[in-house]
């Protein structure tokens, strides 16, 4: 698999694949810890305290990294963080980026919703959920480009109605 800019190149049979890492700010301040470990192993040796603070703050950015949620669409299923439905089940996507987004991620936000947000991340899609048993009303799912996030939606959900 190869990484650019946040993206993770989808593998096959996935229409749109995303991982919600953190920002590069983000990443940066989590960093801190390494020196506060170097802290710690300062006392009894400085070489042991440099090597501890350089492992400890890679692992803490490597799990923030491994941690983060991916959105995905693939086989007819959207995946947004540990959850996933099947895209019959789903209505019209709506790509929302600037004020729209901030308002859907703030005041706007539905109780009945299931929220996959990544603070740092503008964009965002608002999939409604059309199955009358799910007490779920809609989807709201952070994206760096929600515009290909909905029309990789769109694609699946117009290959399960050929194929359905």
């Amino acid at each position: 698999m190869q990484k650019t800019a946040g993206f993770i190149r989808p593998r096959a049979g996935a229409a749109y694949r995303e991982r919600l890492s953190p920002s590069l700010w983000a990443l940066v301040s989590a960093a801190v810890v390494a020196p506060m470990a170097a802290l710690v192993f300062a006392p009894l040796d400085t070489t042991v305290a440099l090597v501890v603070g350089v492992l400890v703050g890679a692992a803490f950015v490597a799990l923030l990294v491994a941690g983060s949620p991916v959105v995905e669409v693939r086989d007819g299923r959207l995946r947004a963080g540990r959850a996933h439905i099947g895209v019959e089940y789903l209505g019209a996507p709506v790509a929302l980026t600037g004020d729209d987004a901030r308002h859907r991620r703030g005041p706007g936000l539905g109780r009945d919703a299931w929220h996959v947000i990544r603070g740092g991340i503008d964009g965002v899609v608002v999939v409604p959920v059309t199955d009358p048993d799910d007490p779920t009303t809609e989807w709201v799912v952070s994206s760096r480009t929600p515009d290909r996030l909905a029309a990789a939606l769109n694609r699946a959900r117009a290959n399960a109605e050929t194929a359905g």
